[in-house]
């Protein structure tokens, strides 16, 4: 399973499109599920004032489809383009050990509070909680041990906070920077990179690993 989380201002048929499909059915049978969850305007995929986001993907959108398609609940990635990017690897940070990979595709990441945009916290405080830079500089294991990917176009306005992100996770994280900004073109260029990751990270999954971690 993987489970893809959209961008600020999109929506759970966002990534529908002609190159999300053509990278899937590039993988042939090693394509996963994939889960779309809807998450709000500006929700940054982490629990704030108007409604716990990150609850909502962890106990509610994974057991359904996990439930609905008998997946096997062990392997499970997680990723996303801009907003869905910095929860992601908020989400990972929240449980750690239980993705079999973790990805952000030109995530939206600051590296203060004072840079963020308009509505992706509630307050200074709400940023602390959820600061992932702080966390990875902190302790780059804080994303659990699954593989951990960043991509971000040269022109991208995140770069400054997506490569406080590369430096801070160091030979953890698999870190790309390609020609382009932050739009679509970008990321439909590089889906057939995603997706090859994706499933590379879900048939290698440390299952063994995860029983422990579950005791």
């Amino acid at each position: 399973l993987l489970v893809f989380l959209h961008g600020r201002g999109g929506d759970e048929r966002s990534e529908l499109d002609e190159a999300f499909f053509g990278a899937l059915a590039g993988l042939g049978s090693r394509a996963p599920i994939v889960a779309l969850p809807a998450g709000g305007d500006h929700s940054y995929w982490h629990d704030r004032a108007d409604g716990d986001w990150g609850r909502y993907v962890v106990r509610e959108v994974i057991p359904e489809v996990v439930r609905r398609y008998g997946i096997d609940r062990r392997r499970v990635a997680i990723g996303g383009i801009s907003m869905g990017g910095f929860g992601a690897y908020d989400i990972a940070r929240e449980h750690p050990g239980r993705f079999c990979a973790v990805a952000g595709h030109s995530p939206a990441l600051w590296r203060s509070g004072g840079e963020t945009a308009p509505g992706a916290f509630d307050d200074a405080e709400d940023f602390a909680r959820h600061d992932v830079i702080g966390a990875a500089r902190a302790n780059p294991d804080a994303f659990g041990d699954g593989q951990l990917w960043l991509d971000a176009g040269d022109e991208d306005p995140f770069r400054p906070g997506d490569d406080a992100m590369a430096a801070a996770l160091g030979d953890r994280v698999t870190a790309k920077t390609w020609p382009g900004g932050h739009e679509d073109s970008y990321w439909n260029e590089h889906w057939p990179d995603y997706a090859r990751f994706y499933a590379r990270a879900l048939a290698g999954c440390d299952l063994d690993g995860w029983r422990r971690r579950l005791g």
